[in-house]
């Protein structure tokens, strides 16, 4: 294994241009981001076991890099469809974190006035639309969004983030033949924990790489290591880029690892402590992000340090919002059902 101090310098050099593209306020920001995704999720974990979270829940600790850097490689305007597994993404994407917690604690002050809870937020005003706890439920419905912008002749794009066990739903194959054919502005962006909900997947998958699937729908493939955020961010752009000038979708395949179990009732029987540890010690994207900016001479140490702290603080003022905020009223239990 690679360790930080000798990937740092190979990594600066590696993304040299993205990172003179992005600049030290929009990298630290991102590196920000990152903490505070973490800090999010880590709290949702204490909620839920103090019992103020309904439900089942589905933590994306250890994935934030492809949050992240997918988020930062598009523009305002553009459409999320994201999984189950999706309270990083909406926090990348820009979501309010007091309503992200509200929604999430099922308080009236939530995005979906708590109706939606942790698996199906969605922050419609800003083109989220929304997680789905269906199993690749989301990819054919950023099918259909990619054809009202074509049709609308548009320059916005598309993103559906979706997970590798989705990669072998029906749904997911329809989508990219449909998309392929009428060269649809949409990115198919497979977060790749390896796992699923307990599947390793070389038993789920006859191929090394799920963005070789592409090929049979004739559009470009590519694999990126999903907790290095630059190169998520490079791969999402160059996708959204081509999106834009009318060329189709993209397949891209994050490859990421999830500390956690796949919901609060896995009890993680297929793989070992010592692989967890390792992802933890050795490949944790923040941590990595975090001595890349320090070795650029991009923040120091202490400021990015000091990140945690700073994330810490937002959270702890989210959770303040939701609890000072009203639950639903079953009075109005029926309402949003029906259009």
């Amino acid at each position: 294994m690679t360790t930080n101090s000798t990937l740092q310098p190979e990594l600066i050099q590696r993304f040299h241009n993205v990172i003179e593209e992005l600049g030290p306020e929009q990298l630290k920001q991102m590196l920000q981001d990152m903490h505070t995704i973490r800090a999010f999720e880590e709290r949702a974990e204490q909620l839920y076991s103090l019992g103020k979270v309904h439900g089942t829940m589905h933590l994306s600790i250890g994935q934030e890099a492809t949050a992240v850097g997918a988020a930062n490689a598009l523009q305002d305007g553009d459409y999320l469809l994201n999984h189950h597994r999706g309270h990083g993404h909406c926090l990348a994407w820009g979501s309010d974190v007091n309503r992200m917690m509200a929604e999430f604690t099922g308080k009236e002050t939530g995005f979906c006035r708590g109706r939606g809870g942790s698996m199906h937020i969605a922050d419609v005003d800003a083109n989220n639309l929304g997680a789905n706890g269906i199993v690749a439920g989301g990819v054919p419905i950023s099918t259909g969004v990619g054809l009202s912008i074509k049709m609308r002749k548009t320059s916005q794009v598309c993103m559906v983030i979706f997970g590798d066990g989705a990669a072998n739903e029906g749904a997911l194959h329809e989508a990219l033949n449909m998309a392929s054919i009428w060269d649809l502005p949409v990115i198919f962006l497979c977060e790749n924990n390896q796992y699923a909900m307990s599947m390793p997947m070389p038993k789920a998958f006859n191929i090394e790489k799920i963005s070789d699937r592409a090929a049979g729908y004739g559009i470009p493939g590519e694999t990126v290591d999903g907790n290095e955020v630059l190169a998520v961010y490079e791969a999402v752009k160059k996708a959204a880029d081509r999106a834009r000038r009318g060329e189709g979708p993209s397949l891209i395949e994050s490859v990421t690892y999830r500390y956690k179990g796949h919901s609060k009732s896995d009890k993680q029987a297929y793989r070992t402590r010592d692989e967890v540890n390792d992802w933890m010690e050795n490949r944790d994207p923040i941590k990595r992000f975090g001595a890349l900016l320090t070795t650029a001479g991009i923040t120091s140490e202490a400021e990015a340090t000091g990140m945690r702290d700073v994330a810490l603080g937002i959270i702890d003022r989210s959770v303040e919002f939701s609890d000072n905020s009203p639950t639903p009223d079953v009075a109005g239990l029926m309402e949003g059902v029906y259009a």
